[in-house]
């Protein structure tokens, strides 16, 4: 079992961190950036959430930079098996999305920070440090929308849902089938159907076609 916590490291040492996205080229870009600056060492990287998971089991980090869409268990779902295995462990997420909503069910799995990929290289240069001092940060772009969400009263509606129902929300909107979904996140078909009529009754919509609907007018999948 890992710990807790990640182990207390002196200030001259490198602060480990563990990259997580499905695009090559965003890592290297990422890599070189905060190596560069001697903020930390990627000490590994994975190009889907069970990689990622499987690195961290194997090897302490002291950070984790997580995308949120990924092949496989998406970015929430890794979020959330990672801080059930290290509660106190800073995971920044570093996500195209820049909707209040994938921000907050970010922060509600456990994330302590969130930034979007068009912010400006020195907003993840300064999360990555206030992520290490164990601070919260969300770029300049997810403050303003989240400021935004909390005006929305469809918004609230998505407030009900945990991060799981959320992700499943995403894919039943998204078109994938029970089946789909119960292999990507290694949930029996029962267990997802059972989470579909949930997350209906939560969100006051009937039909998968108004699931759709609803997820696109609140931006959580495009047309």
């Amino acid at each position: 079992m890992h710990p807790a916590s990640t182990p207390a490291r002196s200030a001259a040492v490198p602060a480990r961190i563990l990259l997580i996205d499905d695009h090559a080229v965003v890592r290297t870009g990422v890599r070189r950036m905060l190596e560069s600056r001697g903020i930390g060492r990627v000490v590994a990287e994975a190009d889907s959430g069970e990689q990622g998971y499987a690195y961290f089991v194997e090897s302490p980090c002291d950070l984790v930079i997580l995308d949120l869409c990924m092949p496989g268990r998406g970015g929430l779902e890794t979020l959330l098996r990672l801080r059930q295995r290290a509660p106190l462990l800073p995971v920044l997420v570093f996500s195209m999305h820049e909707d209040g909503v994938f921000a907050t069910q970010a922060l509600e799995a456990g994330a302590l920070g969130y930034v979007s990929k068009s912010a400006p290289p020195e907003e993840l240069i300064a999360a990555v440090v206030a992520a290490l001092a164990g601070r919260r940060y969300l770029s300049a772009d997810i403050a303003r929308h989240l400021a935004l969400a909390a005006r929305e009263p469809q918004q609230t509606r998505l407030d009900r849902l945990s991060p799981r129902e959320f992700e499943i929300f995403r894919l039943l909107a998204s078109g994938c089938t029970a089946q789909d979904i119960a292999a990507r996140l290694k949930l029996s078909t029962k267990t997802v159907a059972n989470y579909g009529s949930l997350i209906r009754a939560k969100l006051g919509v009937v039909s998968s076609a108004e699931l759709a609907r609803l997820a696109i007018r609140l931006g959580v999948v495009e047309a």
